[in-house]
């Protein structure tokens, strides 16, 4: 069921409602009534209006990608043992517990 967030500006209070998409809330009591939520000293009346939120998309993004902007990717191989999987010049692939020579450039690629 999708969730829907309605803001009362009467109590300045923003309530997240799951709901199919044909419910049509209008007032603090259906917000309440809907979510399970303590109405407190609002009224009962109190118009509220649905908050439009923009949609959260996620694109995989591969090594090469996160390597050219400067990232580094780190996939556990074995017990303390990681590959870089976005070494770059001197960087070592695989990085070993307790081992400093093995670690990532991160000073190379942070910079103030």
């Amino acid at each position: 069921m999708p969730k829907y967030d309605y803001y009362c500006e009467e109590n300045d209070q923003t309530v997240e409602v799951h709901h199919d998409i044909n419910t049509k809330l209008k007032t603090w009591g259906e917000v309440c009534f809907a979510s399970q939520t303590a109405l407190g000293d609002t009224d009962v009346l109190a118009p509220v209006r649905l908050v439009i939120r923009p949609i959260a998309i996620s694109i995989p993004t591969g090594n090469s990608k996160l390597k050219e902007h400067g990232f580094t990717k780190l996939v556990k191989r074995d017990d303390g043992v990681y590959e870089n999987v976005t070494a770059t010049g001197t960087e070592k692939r695989y990085m070993k517990a307790g081992d400093k020579s093995s670690m990532p450039h991160l000073h190379k690629k942070i910079s103030s």
